[in-house]
């Protein structure tokens, strides 16, 4: 971990992109880096777990969390809420990052709460290979299927409002790619400047 805290990283994509296997893979090859579980009004699919992939809620609870300012962002997606919780990041604070997977409003809305965060965006190769992943999704009926490609060129809109954009043609590829990034990022001068002035400040001699 940086003198500075854990590094806040952000990756986004349209759905289907690959940015959940390309996290779940940077978390495998970097430890101690932390998942950010994002509250969600939409129902869990078969393999996922309350607390593990999202904290699942109804909207009612959703509404009174908002309410009572406990999330650092939230924002309605294909039909249903998600939200960061502040807790998720207090949680992180002796991680050695933590991990954001979230949409293009969510990442503004810490962009602006944590400036120092990292962005990265996931691009499929193409429009039909994002298609074809869709559709190979066993969870998502063929209208869920279409709602999201529907909306994936106005997610790929806002590419540019991100630090990196990673295409993730070749999945081993993309996974270094990110994980490069992560350690880059790490190494950032701003991020061990408080270690470099301790040093300076050090009078003991030898």
């Amino acid at each position: 971990m940086s003198s500075s805290g854990p590094l806040p990283l952000i990756v986004s994509s349209p759905s289907g992109a690959g940015k959940t296997t390309l996290t779940n893979r940077l978390r495998q090859q970097v430890p101690n880096v932390v998942f950010s579980v994002s509250h969600t009004t939409r129902k869990p699919r078969p393999n996922e777990q309350d607390g593990r992939e999202y904290h699942f809620v109804d909207r009612t609870e959703f509404n009174r969390l908002v309410e009572s300012d406990q999330f650092l962002e939230w924002a309605e997606v294909h039909g249903n809420l998600y939200g960061t919780s502040r807790n998720e990041v207090g949680r992180a604070e002796s991680a050695r990052g933590i991990l954001f997977d979230i949409d293009h409003q969510g990442a503004r809305q810490i962009k602006c709460a944590l400036p120092e965060v990292v962005t990265v965006f996931i691009l499929p190769p193409s429009m039909s290979v994002l298609l074809s992943r869709l559709r190979g999704r066993a969870s998502d009926d063929d209208e869920t299927v279409l709602r999201r490609y529907s909306l994936a060129r106005s997610e790929i809109a806002h590419y540019g409002m991100f630090d990196y954009v990673l295409v993730n043609a070749d999945l081993d590829t993309a996974t270094e790619q990110l994980v490069a990034i992560f350690k880059a990022e790490e190494c950032r001068r701003l991020r061990a400047a408080k270690l470099a002035e301790t040093l300076l400040a050090d009078r003991t001699t030898g």
